[in-house]
């Protein structure tokens, strides 16, 4: 193919087949970006917005002659999308009591401060659970040990950030709960004391009203009256079985 040369030649290159530029590509169309949902973390500059939504709990305590009402407002962060959580934001303990004011108040500001500076908050539970009081504990409903009444409101905010989905409880297996389940059978037939048909003829209506209030009584517990202290669950469900101490709540077993 003979090409006609117009202009004066300044210099000139070989071009070699694999020197050729390769075509251009066709500009690929442009993608729009998929919309990026606003997360709004929590932190300690975020403002409190008009209403809270929370809970009231109440505590009695044989330590205190009134109850306490321990008040968790939570925040809703991201309302109306999939990142949509509650978050304590504040906490509120009110009583008839006034003995102890001074550090009720300082107990709920700091707990506040904390709840509103964000991050990972659930170490109170753990630091307010340790607390112990020197005069003793007590018993709560259920045979649950409670050190300090200090201790009994970190198990309230435990028990709010569960409902709320901040702490969430390590799933039982279904071979524990089997085995729970068969040494309680065991526990009970064994100490089940068979009526004879004279104890059978002597007991009245009167009577069979006092075995109702008896079995009733221990439902409430939920666990044998003989049963003691468990050092793992902290609940009154430690039984004698076969020359060792295991627990009818948790599992826990002093022989393994």
């Amino acid at each position: 193919m003979a090409i006609k040369i117009e202009k004066k030649i300044k210099g000139y290159n070989v071009v070699k087949p694999e020197d050729k530029a390769a075509p251009a590509p066709a500009p690929s169309p442009v993608k729009e970006a998929a919309p990026v949902a606003e997360v709004i973390q929590m932190h300690e500059s975020l403002e409190r917005p008009e209403t809270l939504v929370g809970n009231t709990y109440k505590i009695k305590s044989p330590l205190f002659e009134h109850a306490l009402y321990v008040t968790i407002n939570d925040i809703v962060l991201n309302a109306g999308t999939q990142h949509e959580q509650r978050r304590p934001f504040e906490l509120f303990i009110n009583s008839k009591n006034m003995d102890h004011f001074q550090w009720i108040v300082a107990l709920t500001r700091i707990l506040s401060a904390v709840f509103r500076k964000g991050g990972d908050v659930t170490f109170i539970v753990e630091e307010l659970k340790a607390v112990f009081d020197p005069r003793g504990g007590y018993f709560k409903a259920g045979g649950i040990y409670m050190p300090s009444i200090v201790a009994e409101i970190g198990g309230v905010i435990e028990q709010h950030m569960k409902s709320i989905g901040l702490i969430h409880d390590p799933e039982m297996s279904d071979a524990t709960r089997q085995l729970i389940a068969e040494k309680r059978a065991a526990y009970e037939n064994a100490n089940a004391k068979p009526a004879t048909k004279s104890a059978a003829a002597a007991v009245g209506a009167g009577s069979a009203g006092e075995s109702q209030s008896a079995s009733a009584s221990t439902e409430a517990s939920g666990f044998p009256p003989g049963a003691t202290l468990c050092v793992k669950c902290n609940t009154q469900a430690l039984v004698l079985m076969d020359g060792c101490q295991t627990c009818l709540n948790c599992g826990y077993s002093k022989c393994g």
